[in-house]
């Protein structure tokens, strides 16, 4: 169906709404600071913490603000700090409850405070979900939801950060598996409970890791984010409308959507209505062109966010990684989709050597400097123009990190481990240009699970580590540094004071020890996502200082529980989210096999 007939009985609406959601930000009337290129425009981030008998309390410093700049902490409008302090104070004997202002402290002379706070009235807060009804499959199998993946974006303008959480249902599918699934359900969500909108999938959209990558950001530069996805006929948005055909039902007897239209559509962050929808690309064609003929590697889907202009952000959308590879680069510009450029690896100007190269996951960063962001694709790299940058003749990987893993080396590096038994167990590489800089031995095994972090003070820079290598290993050198490896090879947060990340595995932080792993903290009452991957439903520097938020969702699936650190730090940094890297990483961490952001800079 041509995009005018598909979009034209929703014009009226949109436009109509459109006058409903324009106007001043909710905190209209304080000041909230202008973002600098690239990053959003948020305000102080203030959080107040219940620890033991008194409060912590942390702000954002901006990527605006001076070095050095100090504030003062007022509660309940009453100044609590002698002197002026950086990004984080404890308020002991404070009482439960109380409400927290800061305001920055330049040549002696207050500013305006900004935002308004957010209080933990315990070590955690709870975001109250609304579960979507279950349901029953054509082939009589009941099921129901669970709190999926989520992201983050300030959908309304107001300076602070709302949610976006996916729902799953309990038949979710990988893509090598036959079945009927639910429907896949987008909600989003104040900080405080109050849901915004639902955007409903529909039955033409398998359920399942590989499917629904959503992205959240703010694309046509008005302050407010949008979302956007992959679609189908009967996918319904936040305000009602229906994307083709309501009454299509395109699954096969095994579940699998193999036949039809598919697109990709931009949602509206203050109400979920839709404002533009163009056809996906790249189509699927083919299905055996993809690997197989029964639709397991032409439905596995990855996204993300670049400025691949340098200036304003683009979608990524993706489909294949394990043969062919397909990525397209979309602009979101005066409330419509425009196809910037495609890569295929099957294209005559790329070739066969192109193929295979693609992970589980996509990473997003300026390796060369330039001011554009490449698209970081397992064992490959696609440069700002949609052309190949490199390819290193290695393959497929479960795991992916990209970041300044060598400070004492000029760039970027990219750390994975491999899924062929034949290539590097893992390799540690120039991001650039893809030279392995140091690998490990081919242990002719799926080495499932890796990473490189900064986790240990007793070697500079990051270490590396993954299943089937032994010990812990300098991110410089591949050498073992400590013969114990740390506890899980997951996640890795920044939490406590200091420089080094600690480890996020399941529901619980650990800090790494040569001599055993010293725990955090415990989530209660929390469970973690998409099974033996045991990640959380997001994390990310949502709030106060440049440390950073764990979300899990509940056991009951009724609320998503977030904790935030109570450890003072004498560190001062802007936001993590002031980071282009990290912020685009933010963005794409939803995707298929979920891994931590990692800005462009190593902390010291």
């Amino acid at each position: 169906m041509p995009r005018t007939a598909r979009t034209a009985t929703l014009c009226a609406a949109v436009s109509l709404l459109g006058a409903l959601v324009v106007g001043t930000p909710a905190h209209a009337g304080q000041a909230v600071p202008h973002a600098s290129a690239g990053v959003d425009a948020l305000d102080r981030g203030v959080v107040s913490v219940r620890s033991g008998d008194g409060n912590f309390v942390s702000w954002r410093q901006l990527a605006a603000d001076e070095k050095g700049l100090r504030f003062n902490v007022y509660r309940d409008g009453r100044k609590v700090n002698a002197a002026p302090v950086t990004t984080n104070f404890v308020d002991a004997d404070a009482p439960v409850g109380a409400a927290y202002t800061v305001r920055p402290v330049r040549g002696g002379v207050e500013g305006l405070s900004s935002g308004e706070p957010v209080t933990f009235l315990a070590d955690s807060m709870d975001v109250p979900l609304q579960i979507p009804p279950g349901g029953t499959t054509p082939s009589g199998e009941n099921y129901t939801y669970n709190a999926n993946d989520a992201s983050a974006g300030d959908l309304d303008g107001d300076g602070q950060y709302e949610v976006v959480l996916k729902w799953e249902p309990s038949n979710a599918k990988d893509n090598s598996q036959s079945g009927y699934t639910g429907n896949t359900y987008l909600d989003a969500y104040r900080l405080n409970g109050t849901r915004l909108w639902r955007i409903d999938m529909g039955r033409n959209i398998r359920s399942g890791a590989h499917y629904t990558q959503f992205q959240v950001f703010d694309y046509d530069g008005d302050g407010r984010a949008e979302v956007a996805a992959k679609t189908a006929d009967g996918t319904r948005s936040g305000t009602g409308q229906v994307i083709g055909s309501a009454s299509a039902d395109l699954r096969n007897s095994s579940g699998y959507i193999l036949a039809g239209p598919e697109y990709l559509s931009v949602f509206r962050g203050t109400d979920g209505a839709v404002l533009d929808t163009e056809d996906y690309v790249p189509p699927r064609g083919n299905v055996a062109s993809w690997g197989d003929n029964y639709g397991n590697r032409v439905d596995r889907f990855l996204a993300g966010t670049a400025y691949v202009d340098g200036a304003r952000p683009s979608i990524v959308m993706a489909r294949g990684y394990y043969t062919r590879s397909v990525v397209s680069a979309w602009d979101f510009r005066n409330g419509a989709l425009t196809r910037r450029w495609t890569f295929d690896s099957n294209s005559s100007t790329n070739g066969s050597a192109w193929t295979g190269k693609g992970n589980h996951q996509l990473s997003v960063a300026d390796v060369d400097n330039d001011g554009r962001d490449e698209i970081m694709y397992g064992s490959m790299a696609i440069d700002d123009d949609g052309r190949g940058l490199w390819q290193n003749n290695t393959h497929h990987g479960d795991a992916y990190h990209v970041g300044d893993h060598i400070p004492s080396r000029a760039g970027l590096e990219v750390f994975k481990p491999s899924e062929s038994g034949s290539n590097p167990a893992h390799w540690m590489g120039d991001a650039r240009t893809g030279q392995i800089i140091w690998s490990a031995p081919a242990c002719n095994c799926d080495n499932g699970r890796g990473v490189a972090a900064d986790i240990w003070a007793g070697n500079p820079g990051a270490e590396a580590w993954s299943s089937a290598v032994s010990g812990l290993r300098s991110g410089a050198t591949g050498n073992q540094v400590a013969s114990r490896k740390p506890g899980s090879a997951n996640f890795v947060i920044w939490w406590d004071g200091d420089a080094q990340r600690e480890l996020l595995d399941g529901t619980h932080i650990d800090k790494y020890g040569t001599g055993g792993d010293t725990r955090l903290l415990t989530g209660s009452g929390v469970a973690s996502n998409n099974g033996t991957k045991a990640n959380p439903a997001l994390q990310a520097d949502l709030l106060g200082d440049w440390r950073e938020e764990v979300v899990w969702r509940t056991g009951d699936n009724r609320a998503l529980r977030i904790y935030s650190t109570t450890d003072p730090t004498s560190i001062s940094r802007p936001s993590l989210m002031q980071d282009r890297q990290y912020r685009v990483a933010v963005a794409w961490q939803n995707t298929a096999y979920n891994q931590p952001p990692h800005p462009s800079f190593a902390i010291n």
